[in-house]
This record gives C-alpha cells, sequence and structure tokens, in this order.
C-alpha cells in the first residue's frame, strides 16, 4: 500500500504548467534587465556620436540606468506587497518596454539619459521579482531548478550583452540595441497577465510605510553608485564633485541602515544579513559581481585598445563565456543532488578565478585564438557558483522573507560590480603610469639598444620617403608608442590578477556554510 505522505508530498512538489509560464516569463524580465546594463557598452562610440556626446558625458548613458536600478532593487520586495506582484510586475514591464523604445528614439544626450534611467527604475524591479517569484511558487524540491534558470540572467546576460550589442550595431545601427526589447517584453507582459493571480493591493501600507529609510538609501545608494561609476574619470578625490558625493552617501548610508536596524516594520530586513549562510553567501556574491562585471569591463578594454578589434570581434571573444553555459546550466539541479553544494560553489570560484589568471599572461599578441580556452574555463565556473550559491543563501527562508531576500541578494551583486569596475578602471590607469615608468628607464634614448633599434626604424621611415630628422622623429615616436602598449598591456595582465586574487579571497567563506540539500529552498523551513 502506498504511504500516504509520500502522496501528499508527490502532490505538494507538483508544479501547475501555469507557473512555470509564470516563472519563466519573470525570468525572461530579469534576463533583459541584466542584459541591458551591458548591451550598450558595445554600442557606445556610435552612440555618442549620434547624440553629439563627449566620451565624459556618454558614460551616463550606462551611469543612468545603473544608478536607477540599484536604487529600485531594494524597494520592490517592499512595493510588490503595497501594488501586488502581478501588478507591480505588469506595470513596471510595460514601462521598460516603452522605456526602452524612447532610449532609440532619443533626440539628444540629455533625453537618452532621462530614458535610460526612467528605463532602469522600470527594469530594475525585475531582476529581483523573478527571484522572489520562484522562491515563494516552486516548492523546496523544485526549486533547484528555478534558480538554474535564474542564473542564466546572472551569468549568462553579462557575457552575451556585448556579443548583442555589437552584432546589432554593426549590421542594423544602435537603435535595435534598444529595440531588442520589444518581442521579450511583450512576451513577459503576455507570461505575467495569464500565470500571476491577481491579488488586491495593499495602499493602506503606505500610511505606515518606512518612507525615511526608503528616502536615505535612495540618496545614499544613488551617491555612492555615481561615486563608484565617475570617480575614475574625475580622478577620485582630487574632484570636489567626488568629494561631496562621498560624503553625502556615508551620511545617507549610515542613517539608512540605522533606521531598518531600528524599525520594527522595515522596508527591507537587513537582519537577513545576520543568517549564516545568507551573510556568507553575500560575500561570494559581491565577489561574483565584481568577477562578472568586471572581466566584461576590462577584456573589451584590452581588445579595443591593443587589438583594435571592432564592437562585433570583442563580442565573439565574450561570447565563449556565455554560449557555453547554455548546454551547462540544465545539468546543475541533478549534480546539485549529488555533491555537497558547498565543494561545486568552491570548484566555481577556484575555475573562475584560473580563468583570470589565464588571462593575466597576455602579450600584445594574445587575441581570440588564445583567449577562448580561459573563456570556456569561465563558462565552466559561473554556473557552478550562482546555482548552488543562491540555493544555500536561501535555503530555508521564510516566505515572507523571500522579498528582502531577492532585494539584498540581486542588489550586492550589482553593488560587486560596480566596486570591480570602479577599482579596476583606477588599477589600469595607476598600473599602466607605474609600468610607462619602469619601462621608460628601461628603455633610455643612450642605450645601445635602443640607440640601435632607433637607427633601424629611421632607415625604414627613410626608405618610406620621409627625411632624416622626420624619420628620425617617427621613430622616437614609435619606440615611445610600442613602450606605452606594453605597459597596458601589463596593466590589464595586472587587473586579472586583482579579480583573480578577489575571487579566491571570497572563497573563504565558502568554508563557514553549512551543509544544505538541494530541495531545502525558501518555505523550507518556517
Amino acid at each position: 500500500m502506498a504511504n500516504p505522505s509520500a502522496i501528499l508530498q508527490q502532490q505538494s512538489d507538483h508544479v501547475p504548467f501555469k507557473t512555470w509560464i509564470g516563472v519563466m516569463g519573470t525570468i525572461l524580465g530579469a534576463f533583459m534587465a541584466v542584459l541591458d546594463i551591458q548591451i550598450t557598452n558595445a554600442s557606445l562610440k556610435d552612440i555618442q556620436a549620434a547624440l553629439g556626446a563627449t566620451l565624459e558625458e556618454g558614460s551616463w548613458i550606462s551611469t543612468a540606468y545603473l544608478v536607477a536600478e540599484i536604487v529600485v532593487i531594494p524597494m520592490t520586495g517592499w512595493l510588490s506587497q503595497v501594488f501586488s506582484v502581478r501588478r507591480y510586475i505588469l506595470v513596471n514591464a510595460a514601462f521598460f518596454t516603452f522605456f526602452s523604445m524612447c532610449c532609440a528614439w532619443a533626440w539628444n544626450l540629455n533625453s537618452m539619459i532621462v530614458f535610460r534611467a526612467l528605463q532602469g527604475f522600470s527594469g530594475g524591479i525585475l531582476i529581483p521579482m523573478a527571484f522572489a517569484f520562484l522562491l515563494t511558487n516552486l516548492p523546496p524540491k523544485k526549486q533547484p531548478i528555478g534558480m538554474a534558470m535564474f542564473a542564466l540572467t546572472a551569468t549568462f546576460a553579462p557575457s552575451i550583452g556585448p556579443t548583442f550589442g555589437g552584432w546589432l550595431t554593426e549590421n542594423y545601427g544602435w537603435q535595435y540595441v534598444f529595440y531588442l526589447n520589444f518581442v521579450p517584453g511583450m512576451l513577459l507582459l503576455a507570461a505575467v497577465w495569464y500565470a500571476v493571480d491577481p491579488k488586491p493591493m495593499q495602499l493602506s501600507l503606505l500610511k505606515g510605510g518606512d518612507w525615511w529609510g526608503i528616502i536615505s538609501m535612495a540618496i545614499g545608494l544613488g551617491s555612492l553608485q555615481v561615486v563608484l561609476e565617475e570617480g575614475s574619470r574625475k580622478d577620485w578625490f582630487s574632484s570636489d564633485y567626488i568629494v561631496r558625493l562621498s560624503i553625502i552617501a556615508a551620511i545617507f548610508l549610515g542613517a539608512f541602515f540605522w533606521i531598518e536596524l531600528t524599525r520594527k516594520k522595515p522596508f527591507i530586513n537587513l537582519r537577513l544579513l545576520t543568517r549564516r549562510n545568507f551573510g556568507l553567501a553575500t560575500i561570494v556574491n559581491v565577489s561574483l559581481g565584481v568577477g562578472l562585471y568586471g572581466s566584461v569591463f576590462i577584456l573589451p578594454l584590452y581588445l579595443g585598445q591593443i587589438q583594435q578589434y571592432n564592437a562585433m570581434q570583442i563580442g565573439e571573444v565574450i561570447m565563449w563565456a556565455g554560449v557555453p553555459q547554455l548546454f551547462i546550466v540544465p545539468m546543475m539541479p541533478k549534480l546539485m543532488q549529488r555533491m555537497d553544494m558547498r565543494l561545486m560553489i568552491g570548484i566555481g570560484v577556484s575555475l573562475f578565478a584560473v580563468s583570470c589568471f589565464m588571462n593575466a599572461s597576455m602579450t600584445h599578441d594574445t587575441g581570440i585564438d588564445q583567449l577562448c580556452w580561459s573563456q570556456l574555463v569561465r563558462a565552466l565556473g559561473q554556473p557552478l557558483i550562482m546555482i548552488p550559491l543562491s540555493t544555500i543563501a536561501t535555503a530555508g527562508m521564510e516566505k515572507h522573507e523571500a522579498g528582502s531576500a531577492s532585494g539584498l541578494f540581486n542588489m550586492m551583486r550589482n553593488m560587486g560590480g560596480s566596486i570591480g569596475i570602479a577599482a579596476l578602471a583606477t588599477l589600469v590607469t595607476q598600473r599602466e603610469q607605474f609600468h610607462s615608468n619602469r619601462l621608460g628607464e628601461s628603455v633610455s634614448l643612450y642605450a645601445p639598444a635602443t640607440q640601435e633599434r632607433i637607427n633601424q626604424m629611421t632607415q625604414f621611415f627613410v626608405s618610406r620617403g620621409a627625411d632624416l630628422s622626420v624619420a628620425q622623429d617617427q621613430a622616437i615616436k614609435a619606440i615611445d608608442n610600442i613602450v606605452r602598449r606594453e605597459a597596458y598591456v601589463m596593466a590589464f595582465n595586472d587587473c586579472f590578477y586583482f579579480v583573480g586574487i578577489a575571487l579566491l579571497l571570497s572563497g573563504i567563506a565558502i568554508l563557514g556554510f553549512k551543509n544544505v540539500k538541494a530541495g531545502a529552498g525558501a518555505g523550507g523551513a518556517h
């Protein structure tokens, strides 16, 4: 005779097809929101040229989106309670699709920045809402499958973003980078309309809302994000603008932490960070953000500057870290049932770090043929981190905490990305100057080897029709360019060492994880 409890368990583990439609729809929304962080990077030069913007001004096209997104992510859990999950996703998905179209129609830089900020503000909610939806609607046994699908938004989207952006810009024009969101946006709206049950709004929550916490968080996080994005370009604390914003960020973030930790009903539960697995997983998650967004920032910089690759060629290199994940991720839920998830995360972090160290020995000849191997190693490592890490972080999480957990977890990964990019942008500048000075000391104009090289190059330029004095100047300039090129290559290598070491250091946190079995997801404990 069949065991009644086993039958009840099977029934409770059954997920209706309608729910899967909702999961896939919300995850598609998260994928588009993460994709849009990176997708403009490959086409930034074209957008700047079309809008008549300088490089400094054009940087705000990315910054506006990131600031709006990082501010809205922590508020998502509370606002979805106020307006109901279904209505909140539908309205924001519609706005995200609309503002994506507006970005393509932007007539000058200011309009583009406004539309990108509005796109980030509406798209930012799609990331934590997808995570929260699968935590609250999938039973623990099925959550690893949902986590695997969500992992594609976090790890695959940043890897494939520059490829998509480069291909669309080269073949159709930069506007199609934004038009790309229309069809997925319609699919997202249809899926949520069909699959997510309508619930009444709780507008009464607005009266007792944690408004001081929200205001202090928005100002503090927004200021910090601008500091991280613009600091390197403005030479950090030598700029009064960066100093003022840093002070504002410190004051308001301090106030935010104090308000949230002392208030009886905070809009986001920061105490979740004191839970052993969630807090330690957040440390690894920040480092994962450094690696994910940092490597997608520094590698295209090297390929564009040293190899003179165009957007499409850069995309082809980055793609090697993205496409293999489509085949690896589906195997993860089964692997998680048979293997200690702490070991999986450790292996994943190690592989990701190894891929960075493989890139830390580049020369000026390193191109796609050499880089595809390190990208493949990275593609193997990322799913081994993201999916078990999300599962360990949320194991035993109460369903009413899903909104706070999702907001915190996703915000910290994005914040890690911003910290990583800011650190790497500064590091590449400082290390280039350091290596340039060191190489300059070795390449003295009075050294016999240098004199011989100048003579050879002078003769080469004379043979091309230049007179002797012009040929000598050209030879000295060519040697100076070689020194600068080699200094940059060494600086890029240092950046990959930095990312690799940051990943390995975060791996120490894995040692403190409590063991969790796959399937002990949110709602597993109450």
